[in-house]
């Protein structure tokens, strides 16, 4: 392409009329000539008082793009020689010598044929581990609505209280909450956490031994990523939460599922025999099937780890929601041994968006949590965490989740009540008793991941308990039905279309081979 087919080129693609400047418009078009190779490299380019001249523009306009132009590395200009395309083709010895081809132009100066598309990406291009976690992956497109598990009613968070804490620190700025937050996150707040969950959950701790985390997942990452090596053995529920699995499995960790019953986590003859890295239990309610560890399985589980030097991380995760008695006891106040790791988050009891835990570490571990959370996630925040801090020491977290606490089991029993007006005994209601969600038990020949699917076509979320096993031969098949983000009068019409989508896909009887 020649300096007048250029000139021509150019004119031919500005449009006076668009919202985008010409200025934008002529940079944007001589960037695409000189990357298809329409101006190839060593070509010079006309002075900009010419092409200002032949497009009609202002030559300041042309002096601009030049110089933009030169500073992103297009063109190189030389005093008294003029402006000339640099060569910025891939270096043939970078790119396996398959040195591609400049595109041919026609003699209007456009190109021959369009540039090859880059090839489509999939799973081949992933690690493995990477494969794993894409495909096990258990987050929904969807984050609210019925029944959605585990996600509070954001709309009833009382946000003007919120605004006016926050409002008064930022007009403070504090230069001291604006950086990083070394040490483990803001003070004061560990000491509010401190005291509030040797009251509510029956913590040991001081404030020194809590940890902010950005949630239970960073928590458990740090813990598995300072306390364990890859092909290290790890006890997790069956089922188990699908997201702490694949926090696991992304480590490196070898996952061992062991099975619960109705006092919680029963290791097997051959699980004893070869003790774990860690364990990860969730105790006080067990997700998704709800029930709680026995006092019994407690001890035993704190002996073995004892004696075995097993590290336990406790996730306690919505205990503060139990409807008909108070919040039990954590596993982290029976250890006296320092192998228990407690986590929790804020967002359960306020808002997702928040992105506010926590994690109580043993004391002779402390000083290690804190540099490796600050070396690996340069932890900040700590406004945040300020603001966090008035909330709870005014006293709006406790009756805040007193109030929610009131409300969602309003809401638990309306869906109760829903389901068996509907299915009377013939679909069991389990983990009822605490919590966002109950689980809906299916007939063992039923697909509840169809279900799902088919659900969500009808505009309802749910999960399917299958995806919550370690294998595609659950002992169990089910639903997770979360009630704590539906509206009291919008849960029995969501409800009416789910029972539809259930009879139609999991009721049939199954088909039998002739």
């Amino acid at each position: 392409m020649d300096t007048v087919i250029l000139s021509d080129w150019l004119a031919a693609r500005l449009d006076r009329a668009a919202a985008e400047p010409v200025y934008r418009q002529t940079l944007r078009l001589m960037q695409q000539a000189i990357l298809t190779g329409q101006l190839p490299p060593g070509t010079k380019l006309p002075s900009s008082r010419t092409l200002a001249g032949d497009l009609g523009i202002a030559r300041n306009t042309v002096l601009h793009v030049y110089d933009q132009l030169t500073a992103e590395g297009y063109v190189i200009s030389t005093t008294g020689s003029g402006t000339y395309v640099a060569d910025t083709r891939p270096d043939s010895v970078a790119v396996n010598a398959r040195k591609k081809p400049v595109a041919s132009v026609d003699t209007q100066g456009n190109p021959a044929a369009p540039a090859a598309k880059p090839p489509k990406r999939d799973l081949d291009d992933l690690s493995s581990r990477g494969r794993r976690l894409i495909d096990q992956a258990g987050v929904s497109a969807k984050q609210w609505g019925a029944f959605m598990p585990g996600v509070p009613d954001v709309s009833e968070f009382p946000a003007r209280i919120w605004s006016r804490l926050q409002a008064r620190l930022w007009k403070e700025a504090n230069p001291d909450l604006l950086t990083y937050a070394p040490g483990g996150g803001y003070r004061p707040l560990r000491r509010a956490l401190s005291d509030y969950l040797r009251v509510a959950r029956s913590v040991n701790c001081t404030p020194d031994q809590i940890i902010i985390t950005t949630g239970i997942h960073q928590s458990i990452d740090l813990a598995v990523r300072l306390l364990t090596d890859v092909g290290d053995r790890a006890w997790v529920e069956e089922p188990c939460y699908w997201g702490a699995r694949s926090v696991l499995q992304s480590s490196g960790i070898t996952l061992v599922p062991v099975p619960v019953d109705d006092e919680g986590l029963n290791p097997r003859e051959q699980d004893l025999q070869q003790p774990p890295r860690l364990a990860l239990v969730t105790p006080s309610h067990q997700y998704p099937l709800g029930m709680v560890m026995s006092l019994a399985r407690r001890r035993t589980l704190l002996e073995y780890a004892r004696q075995h030097n097993v590290w336990i991380i406790e996730d306690d995760y919505d205990s503060e929601f139990r409807y008909g008695s108070r919040p039990l006891a954590s596993l982290q106040g029976l250890d006296d041994a320092g192998q228990v790791i407690y986590v929790g988050s804020l967002g359960k009891m306020l808002f997702p968006g928040l992105r506010i835990g926590y994690m109580i570490a043993p004391e002779h571990l402390v000083d290690t949590f804190r540099t490796g959370v600050a070396e690996l996630y340069r932890e900040g925040q700590l406004m945040q965490q300020a603001v966090m801090t008035d909330f709870i020491m005014d006293g709006h977290l406790t009756s805040h989740v007193r109030r929610m606490r009131a409300l969602y089991g309003e809401r638990r029993q309306i869906l109760i009540d829903a389901i068996t007006a509907r299915f009377g005994d013939a679909l069991p209601v389990m983990g009822d008793e605490a919590g966002l969600h109950l689980v809906l038990g299916l007939p063992d020949h039923a697909n509840d991941r169809a279900v799902t699917a088919a659900a969500f076509d009808a505009g309802v979320i749910v999960r399917p308990l299958a995806s919550y096993y370690s294998s595609e031969t659950p002992a169990r098949r089910g639903l997770l039905l979360g009630y704590a983000c539906v509206a009291n009068d919008k849960i029995g019409p969501a409800f009416d279309t789910l029972a539809r989508v259930i009879e139609q896909t999991a009721l049939k009887a199954p088909t039998r081979a002739a």
